[in-house]
């Protein structure tokens, strides 16, 4: 009796290697699908942002060509930096000298690796006037993309986006 009672109060060495080799492979087999589950919500997390920035970017060239903000002969009527979509500019036809901000903050790119990095300088910043195959830095800013290197799930680049 005392036997058997000691030998149901346990699992065998052999138990618990085969429930080791199950874990492992249960392991196995959820990495790639957490690491392909991080990589969708980042990239949809990259295109708010880019909807968001570009939609105040074109939010700023309409109040430029209406009159709203002061703008300089051959000026493109694009902001200057990203910074200035959060801090503002002065609405010149309110008769208080109101700002017109056209973003709340500037969202950081999802795939920026380098926190200390302020928001706006995540971005590659493409200027008016440039080419989308070779984007630069200018005057003002035109569009912006991801400067990460890595490839979307849909096989094309995040810079390119």
């Amino acid at each position: 009796m005392i036997r058997s009672r000691r030998r149901l109060a346990g699992f065998t060495l052999m138990e618990l290697v085969v429930a080791m080799a199950l874990l492992g492979v249960l392991a196995m087999v959820a990495m790639p699908l957490a690491e392909l589950s991080w990589q969708r919500q980042r990239e949809a997390q990259l295109r708010s942002a880019l909807r968001e920035i570009r939609t105040a970017l074109d939010a700023y060239k309409q109040a430029a060509e209406a009159g709203l903000i002061a703008r300089a002969p051959g000026d493109s009527g694009y902001p200057p930096s990203l910074a200035v979509l959060e801090r503002g500019v002065r609405n010149l036809k309110d008769p208080k000298a109101g700002q017109l901000v056209f973003l709340r903050r500037v969202p950081r790119d999802p795939f920026a690796t380098d926190a200390s990095v302020p928001a706006d300088q995540t971005w590659a910043i493409r200027a008016y006037g440039t080419a989308p195959n070779e984007p630069r830095e200018g005057r003002d800013v035109f569009d912006v993309a991801s400067r990460s290197m890595r490839t979307g799930l849909n096989g094309v680049a995040l810079r390119e986006w």
